[in-house]
């Protein structure tokens, strides 16, 4: 009898979010699950579809395929090392030295941060290629400099983009600290480095390792870097691509095994961090906000001179594209004198029809994403169910799976029929949704966790609806939150490499994927105007931002 009651009471509590579940989870099976489980079963498949562990027998069995993975290892571990070494300091001093220009450094750690890694890449390989203008100036005295291509190369670019990660999630933990401690600290003789080491870095251990930990993944998980200066040193993501590309007339099971091989890779890393999170976590409870230090003349001269100097460092990269986009060039090679040349050439190619698409796809796919983040936020704060706590699982997968991997899934999903959306611009609006809707979810999560209930309550007592106090009352409260996330995923979208060159086709082609183009076709002019057309639209979207929200900062 309790068994039919419960039942009853199930029918009974269905409503218009129960469908909402159900959406969700059909379009996480169609557009995640499915191209997932697409990729796994042809890994474990022999090209004339017999059962087999050849595929991943072969990867480790073969010195060649297995050094890229210890190589994207190496990688990430020395990048996250450099990534703390900088950010760390350039956060303490931030927080607790009288810094001139703070609002500055924070605005140029933002936009380092979001600007697209392989035009990093690119504008290092203008300073100090084999033709760069740093080469040139030393090769003028006789001196010569190390290449910037290979593994050096890969990990300076990857830290001096990487690095404001730590920044910016040194500063939250930083300010969390009670000052009271460190007073304390300083009554009892502890003061200075001393203190730096024994009570300020034990206090945001659990920030450093969360931050190190996303560091490590996005190294090891980056593609454009490692494809433009990588040369002879090959890297896991980049591995995958190559054979994708050298399997596409007929077997591409290898390349399926090595993606699957990423996935567990990532899996486990994401794993470990929630792991490490859980274990050593715990709250400080702040009842005295940090002051800035009044510090002797040296040490303030060396905070500043440190945090404008790496600062400089990391933008310098962007300033020169822009400087380079006026120069007269030819090919790969600058030729004297300024014009618009590169901007006429790159406006004859397509430049309109270019940032149409960039606009286009990351327009819809931003409307998809603030849509579905803002349903799955609220299904998992204030309805907690299994589905619910399903779909939150399933939103989380395409964060920590390699680009790469999404894009060929998608490939090997929806390349024959029943659906066929290879080519088109659906395809890419759905593995951008895909892969970028995390930030907007765990933004929107965060901030609904702290809107009272009752709020809703009273609303629904009045006699509005549900779904009317949804969108009238919870939704405007959100709205802060939601945004904080939705800028983070409109620069990754329209920033997008690793997921799009492997989806597009020329009716798709985005401006990072013409920059991309050029650079490979030599055309480096062309492409020094893409990329600051890029890099304009990324400043102009954190500076509207900026400009809208409160208090202009930027969770990552």
């Amino acid at each position: 009898m309790n068994r039919y009651k419960t039942f009853a009471e199930r029918i009974k509590n269905i409503d218009i979010w129960t469908f909402v579940s159900i959406g969700l989870l059909l379009l996480f099976g169609l557009f995640l699950c499915y191209p997932l489980l697409k990729i796994v079963r042809q890994a474990f498949f022999s090209s004339e579809g017999n059962f087999t562990f050849a595929n991943f027998l072969q990867f480790f069995s073969q010195k060649y395929y297995f050094a890229t993975l210890v190589n994207s290892f190496k990688v990430g571990i020395f990048v996250t090392f450099f990534s703390l070494l900088i950010g760390i300091p350039l956060a303490y001093f931030y927080c607790f030295f009288p810094l001139q220009g703070k609002k500055i450094l924070y605005i140029l750690c933002i936009l380092c941060s979001m600007s697209a890694p392989f035009i990093g890449a690119y504008s290092w390989i203008l300073l100090l290629g084999r033709n760069g203008m740093i080469t040139k100036l030393f090769s003028a005295f006789g001196m010569t400099l190390g290449s910037i291509y290979g593994f050096h190369g890969i990990v300076l670019v990857q830290s001096l983009k990487l690095f404001p990660l730590v920044f910016i999630y040194m500063i939250g933990a930083f300010k969390n600290i009670d000052n009271s401690l460190l007073e304390a600290s300083e009554n009892l003789g502890i003061s200075g480095i001393r203190c730096f080491f024994n009570l300020t870095l034990m206090l945001t251990m659990p920030t450093i390792l969360a931050a190190s930990l996303l560091v490590f993944m996005r190294s090891f998980s980056d593609f454009g870097v490692p494809l433009l200066i990588g040369e002879g040193y090959r890297t896991f993501t980049v591995e995958i691509y190559n054979q994708y590309l050298n399997e596409m007339g007929g077997n591409n099971n290898f390349a399926a095994a090595i993606s699957v091989i990423a996935i567990l890779i990532t899996a486990a890393v994401f794993l470990f961090q929630k792991t490490i999170a859980r274990k050593f976590g715990f709250t400080i409870n702040s009842m005295h906000s940090i002051v800035a230090k009044k510090t002797v003349c040296s040490v303030n001269v060396f905070a500043h001179i440190f945090s404008y100097a790496v600062v400089a460092l990391a933008f310098l990269p962007q300033i020169y594209v822009i400087a380079a986009s006026f120069r007269n060039m030819k090919n790969q090679v600058m030729l004297p004198g300024y014009s618009l040349n590169n901007y006429k050439g790159a406006v004859s190619k397509g430049a309109f029809r270019y940032m149409g698409n960039t606009l286009k796809v990351g327009g819809l796919a931003l409307f998809l994403i603030l849509l579905f983040a803002i349903l799955i936020a609220y299904l998992v704060v204030r309805r907690k169910r299994t589905v619910n706590n399903m779909i939150d699982t399933l939103s989380m997968i395409p964060y920590i799976i390699p680009g790469s991997v999404v894009g060929i899934a998608m490939i090997m999903a929806f390349n024959t029929k029943p659906i066929i959306l290879t080519g088109t611009v659906t395809i890419m609006i759905v593995s951008v949704v895909i892969r970028r809707m995390p930030y907007t979810i765990r933004s929107s999560v965060a901030i609904l966790q702290q809107i009272p209930m009752s709020i809703e309550e009273a609303s629904i007592n009045l006699g509005a609806s549900k779904m009317k106090t949804f969108w009238g009352i919870t939704v405007p409260m959100m709205s802060g939150g939601v945004i904080s996330g939705a800028i983070m995923s409109w620069v990754a979208i329209i920033t997008e490499l690793s997921s799009a060159i492997i989806l597009y086709s020329n009716k798709t082609m985005t401006l990072t994927l013409a920059v991309y183009t050029n650079i490979v076709r030599g055309t480096e002019g062309i492409a020094t105007a893409y990329a600051t057309m890029l890099m304009l639209l990324t400043m102009i979207s954190i500076a509207v931002y900026m400009f809208v929200s409160k208090d202009g900062e930027i969770s990552v």
